[in-house]
């Protein structure tokens, strides 16, 4: 009997990789292509996404060969990929203009917003606490600053919407988790806001369609088969944005468990089996990808990311070392960091490279270390640097809890769970057990349970979720380390709200503005 298998593909922020999987959840074959993002100022990010397309492409066609089996043994293909970017395409489908979902240009498109609708009102009706990140900021940001690109605009979409069509799609859809990043979605009633829509004068013939995750939505066309190496006709689905994606590929399908993902950004999703409101208004509420169902949602812009622009920009020397020695620099900077006292001898770092964003939506914080002496060496900054990033997931998981939310179980997930070090350091932040997956990859894994449920292996995503979801590992709290956290914590807390009350993060933002 011939066995049958399920593609999986995630299009993250700086890089596409597609997985073969077996139903039981395990690896076959995979494939993996980078790209870059470009900053044409401080605080703008933008990706092309036509080297994005083809790289997903590209990683696709590595991953069949790796997998090395029968293309007809591939059931269908399922999506995950990067969200809330902001795609601009004209009446001939071609995009001009890609803005990504860490850009926070649109501090004066916020403005105009609340001068139309109030924040508390926006978040009552969408989820999403007033920010720069949602698709709406930037579709009035491009309206008032790029009118040519505006005039040519046919759709607005995400980057998911974009690749389906590009693999055969019968028209742009989103999926309905995704679907509530536009900023103009009823996450209760499941479907766009008339109100808002009229409001802001946009007309959804100009958004992609909001379809169930686990959707078929067509075929590998002819084209598309060249250059993945799929087979013409194989099934494609809608999947989800990455985190929600993550959260399946996790197994958060139940009230009371929550995933924690620490990539390029960061997340905490809490499961929620009925409509919600943080009362805080700081957490965003979306719909959860399967059905009928919401997450209450943590968001960190910076995460792994920042990390790795430590690496990249601050341990030259560390990375050298390991290319000459043939190591991950990343394995290095774990050794280095370890050596180092936990809460790097009081060296506290905030990680806002990217602004902050969950539970403090303050687009113009910005990274700061506070409390380096003479006594740190470049051990405790690279701690620190770890420390802080954790710290700030810290803030999101209370800020859940302070609401009245039930967590009893934490998945890790993202590149940090490749750390020993950082999974300890996560249990012991959030004194809290902290699992770990056999696929680190959720996200992956996710988009492949949407494909299988697209076509009927499995009769939904619940079925999926308990055949091919595996606990690698847990972490237990250290109850010493978890002290000396709560007091960095503290220590966190009170730098960021100092540096705001005194207006330094406002005045070096207008200081970077002229740059």
């Amino acid at each position: 009997m011939s066995r049958k298998y399920l593609a999986g593909i995630d299009i993250g922020t700086t890089g596409a990789k597609t997985a073969i999987f077996d139903l039981e959840g395990n690896i076959i074959g995979s494939g993996y292509r980078e790209y870059t993002c470009t900053y044409p100022k401080p605080n703008w990010v933008e990706q092309d996404v036509t080297i994005v397309l083809n790289a997903t492409l590209e990683s696709a066609k590595e991953a069949v060969l790796n997998a090395n089996v029968e293309p007809n043994q591939i059931q269908s293909i399922g999506l995950s990929s990067q969200r809330c970017c902001s795609i601009f395409v004209d009446e001939n489908g071609e995009p001009m203009k890609m803005i990504s979902w860490q850009d926070n240009r649109t501090t004066k498109e916020v403005e105009q917003i609340s001068k139309l609708i109030s924040p508390a009102d926006f978040y009552k009706k969408t989820g999403l606490p007033l920010n720069t990140t949602w698709i709406l900021t930037k579709i009035l940001w491009v309206q008032n600053n790029e009118p040519s690109v505006w005039n040519k605009t046919k759709k607005v979409l995400q980057l998911q919407d974009y690749v389906l069509k590009s693999l055969g799609a019968e028209d742009y859809y989103v999926d309905m988790p995704d679907v509530s990043l536009y900023g103009l979605w009823d996450t209760d009633s499941f479907k766009w806001d008339n109100e808002l829509l009229k409001l802001f004068g946009i007309n959804d013939s100009m958004l992609p369609k909001p379809m169930k995750s686990g959707t078929k939505v067509g075929t590998i066309s002819k084209k598309a088969s060249a250059k993945t190496g799929f087979l013409e006709g194989t099934p494609i689905c809608v999947g989800a944005g990455d985190q929600n994606s993550a959260s399946v590929g996790a197994g958060i399908i139940e009230e009371g468990m929550a995933s924690i993902s620490i990539g390029t950004g960061g997340m905490a999703i809490a499961y929620l089996d009925k409509p919600y409101r943080d009362p805080t208004g700081n957490s965003m509420v979306t719909n959860h990808a399967k059905y009928g169902s919401w997450q209450l949602e943590g968001y960190q812009a910076g995460a792994a990311g920042v990390f790795r622009w430590f690496k990249d920009q601050i341990a030259v020397i560390e990375s050298a070392y390991a290319d000459s020695m043939s190591k991950d620099p990343f394995v290095l900077l774990d050794e280095e960091i370890a050596s180092a006292p936990i809460g790097a001898k009081g060296l506290v770092f905030l990680p806002y490279l990217a602004s902050a964003t969950s539970p403090r939506w303050n687009s113009n914080a910005r990274g700061t270390l506070i409390g380096l002496t003479f006594s740190h060496d470049r051990a405790c900054i690279a701690r620190a640097f770890m420390e802080g990033i954790t710290l700030e997931q810290k803030d999101i998981v209370k800020t859940m809890l302070n609401t009245g939310v039930r967590i009893n179980k934490i998945r890790a997930m993202g590149g940090a769970t490749n750390s020993v070090l950082w999974n300890q350091m996560q249990a012991d932040m959030y004194n809290m057990k902290v699992e770990t997956l056999k696929v680190k990859d959720a996200a992956l894994l996710g988009a492949a349970i949407f494909g299988g449920v697209g076509v009927g292996v499995f009769d939904d995503i619940e079925e999926g979720v308990n055949k091919m979801v595996q606990v690698e590992n847990a972490y237990l709290p250290i109850l010493e380390n978890v002290k000396i956290y709560d007091e960095l914590y503290e220590v966190y807390c009170a730098a960021y709200e100092g540096l705001t009350e005194k207006q330094a993060f406002d005045k070096i933002a207008a200081l970077q503005e002229k740059y």
